[in-house]
């Protein structure tokens, strides 16, 4: 063993976590969070306007979205994981940071776009109740909150997010995602199971169609089920605040000195590789079950989305078709899934689950893209490099005063996005309409996002490492999905771009 590893004590304190199925929930953070980002808009909104609009003639999409976007996402959960560095470190050693510079630049945009279209989702379910609900209660004159108009649930939510965020940090997204998700899985599940849909619906999961004026929603489906591929880098960047596992470990190496400090403007991407040989058998473990957690935490928020997604796609079918779903009163034609299937008591429980949703969405995005544009200037600029770091626990004076530092550019972007989306919502209050142009938005930029993941994962860690490499299984079916859904991209820019129908 390295003399410097053994005087390191910190090494000596790890103790690997426990893999008991009891204790693997209150492991988990980065893959619910990712759920929790994608499960609000596109489930509490897209997918009912597709069971509203076209009945089941949508469903097949859903499964078709979660598997060939598997891989898309667990590449970057598995680069974090198996190496300790972000996805955005890798794709800072491409010739000119091009990656980098791209990722920027369409954040930024998403930055305003995305956050409007989940924040006015999330607005749109305190309008409903304050607006619809509580007006049915005595005189609506009476009751003050009903005159509030949408955008204001919108800024106020927008407010409230940014300063739970900045005040809470990585720690309080986890915990408010944990909430959140318990909140709609009950809610939704409860609702299907009370007044189950005749099996006969299944069958749509394996019928092909795409009905006349659908190709709107089909994309929304596509880029925004489970979520855009763009959040696989937030997610990345979560895996690394969360400072557990190799992430954890190899900031410790570095630090003391035992492998050299990964340089964005002179390392290379072999240099991102970690050789876990030289690690002793127990942080070795720690290191392992961590990872295995990580690829369980995504497993298990990617599967209970696609689930979830069902769900509200054929409650909607059965409960609420035919019906348009839009307008700000949007809340209240979904609401009829719960209502009719259950009853008008149900309305407190649905309340719940859809906001617990939307918030979550909204929430976990002002504090997600201003994580990759800050990832994005500590890679491309040296000043930021030097002050790397948004952890408030890791904050230095200098950190603190400096613009250029990462954590100043971080709430730089994050008063960018409430800025713009403030002024976005008040100028625009459509909730489906924002939700499926940030979805189109998000399928257009995912092919990209989706081939660096898997290149970065095959070439960055060793093949010889049976843990963290993936599997033969894993490494043909990310490029056929990979080809598959870049394949799905062109389709919808003939349609949407060249106006040349190829379906419908």
């Amino acid at each position: 063993m390295d003399e410097k590893l053994a005087n390191i004590k910190e090494l000596e304190k790890l103790v690997p976590p426990s893999m008991a199925p009891k204790d693997l929930f209150q492991h988990f953070g980065p893959g619910l969070i990712l759920m929790m980002t994608g499960i609000g808009t596109s489930h509490l909104v897209t997918a009912p306007v597709g069971g509203g609009r076209f009945q089941y003639a949508l469903l097949w999409t859903i499964p078709v979205c979660y598997i060939f976007k598997y891989y898309g996402f667990e590449m970057a959960f598995r680069f974090t994981n198996a190496t300790g560095r972000s996805i955005m470190d890798a794709y800072g050693t491409a010739p000119g940071k091009w990656p980098l510079w791209y990722v920027m630049i369409v954040t930024l945009i998403q930055c305003a776009v995305g956050s409007a279209g989940r924040t006015i989702a999330a607005a749109a379910v305190a309008y409903y109740l304050f607006t619809v609900q509580l007006g049915h209660i005595g005189q609506p004159d009476a009751n003050f909150l009903a005159g509030i108009p949408l955008s204001v649930y919108g800024v106020i939510i927008a407010l409230l997010s940014c300063y739970m965020i900045l005040y809470g940090n990585y720690g309080a997204v986890e915990k408010i995602t944990k909430i959140c998700a318990g909140l709609l899985v009950l809610s939704a599940f409860f609702a299907f199971f009370w007044n189950p849909p005749p099996a006969s619906v299944f069958k749509y999961f394996f019928t092909f169609d795409v009905p006349k004026g659908s190709w709107l929603v089909l994309t929304a489906f596509f880029g925004l089920l489970p979520t855009g591929i763009d959040v696989s880098l937030q997610a990345s960047e979560w895996g690394k605040a969360k400072k557990k596992g190799l992430g954890y470990v190899r900031n410790i190496l570095e630090d003391n000195g035992v492998i050299p400090k990964f340089d964005p403007f002179k390392s290379t991407k072999k240099d991102l590789a970690f050789d876990m040989s030289i690690l002793p058998e127990q942080t070795a473990e720690y290191c392992r079950r961590w990872f295995h957690i990580g690829t369980w935490d995504f497993a298990f928020g990617h599967w209970i989305s696609m689930i979830i997604a069902a769900i509200y796609m054929i409650l909607a079918a059965v409960w609420i078709y035919p019906s348009e779903v839009k307008g700000n009163a949007v809340m209240g034609e979904i609401a009829k899934i719960f209502t009719e299937s259950v009853g008008p008591w149900m309305m407190v429980v649905f309340i719940i689950g859809a906001f617990a949703a939307c918030f979550s969405t909204a929430f976990n995005y002002f504090d997600g893209w201003p994580r990759v544009i800050g990832a994005c200037a500590r890679n491309i600029f040296p000043a930021t490099q030097a002050l790397s770091g948004v952890d408030r626990a890791d904050l230095t004076p200098e950190k603190k005063s400096k613009w250029y530092s990462e954590y100043n550019i971080y709430r730089l972007t994050m008063m960018w996005s409430l800025v713009s989306t403030c002024a976005i919502i008040i100028g625009m209050p459509k909730p489906v309409f924002l939700v499926l142009v940030a979805s189109a938005l998000a399928f257009f930029i995912a092919p990209v996002i989706y081939f660096l993941n898997l290149y970065y994962c095959f070439t960055v860690i060793p093949e010889n490492d049976q843990t963290f490499y993936p599997s033969p299984f894993a490494k043909w079916f990310s490029w056929i999905s990979l080809i598959i859904f870049t394949g799905m991209t062109a389709l919808m820019i003939c349609d949407k771009i060249f106006k040349i129908k190829l379906f419908g």
